[in-house]
């Protein structure tokens, strides 16, 4: 198949389960294998032809698989800032300003983990006052509880341009915008 492969080849098709439920995000050409198999559907297709010697198809932005499969080992996430401040929507969960960087609600220097139950987005201004207290002996209160956020939600949130129809079944998915 053909089509200018650089750009084609760089998309992701997110693939679903038989129940409509997020397994994976893959490549175009990992997605169009499983079609072609007839291993997967296409439920949402690009409008980018791609193209061989006797066949057109458009490129899959989400195919569902035909048969279940156990789902993959979901580890977490891994803790990237970009996803914090998605996770925290950009606010400062202290006072509610916009963020501009991370905090660690129990300090690393007292013991406090680099985990997503420990780390919030913050503004500078707050970061500062709060220092290395603990928060037990300061005046800051999160205004949200610090969770880890699906490992898919993190995976659609670091991506550039996610398509608007993956937001159908990744409706837990971060948002990047500031």
């Amino acid at each position: 198949m053909s089509e200018d492969r650089g750009s084609v080849l760089a998309e992701r098709t997110l693939v679903l389960d038989v129940g409509y439920r997020p397994l994976s995000i893959v490549s175009v050409r990992r997605a169009l294998l499983l079609v072609l198999a007839d291993k997967a559907e296409v439920i949402h297709a690009t409008q980018r032809v791609l193209r061989s010697e006797k066949l057109e198809i458009f490129a899959p932005s989400v195919a569902r698989l035909q048969y279940q499969v156990g789902a993959p080992y979901r580890r977490r996430a891994s803790l990237h800032r970009k996803a914090v401040f998605a996770r925290d929507h950009y606010l400062c969960q202290y006072c509610g300003r916009r963020a501009e960087c991370i905090d660690h609600v129990h300090p690393r220097s007292k013991g406090g983990e680099h985990t997503w139950e420990n780390v919030v987005a913050c503004c500078r201004s707050c970061n500062v006052a709060k220092g290395d207290t603990l928060p037990e002996h300061s005046q800051f209160r999160l205004r949200r509880v610090p969770h880890a956020p699906e490992p898919m939600a993190v995976a659609a949130a670091l991506r550039t341009g996610v398509p608007p129809e993956w937001d159908t079944y990744l409706p837990n998915r971060l948002s990047l915008s500031a």
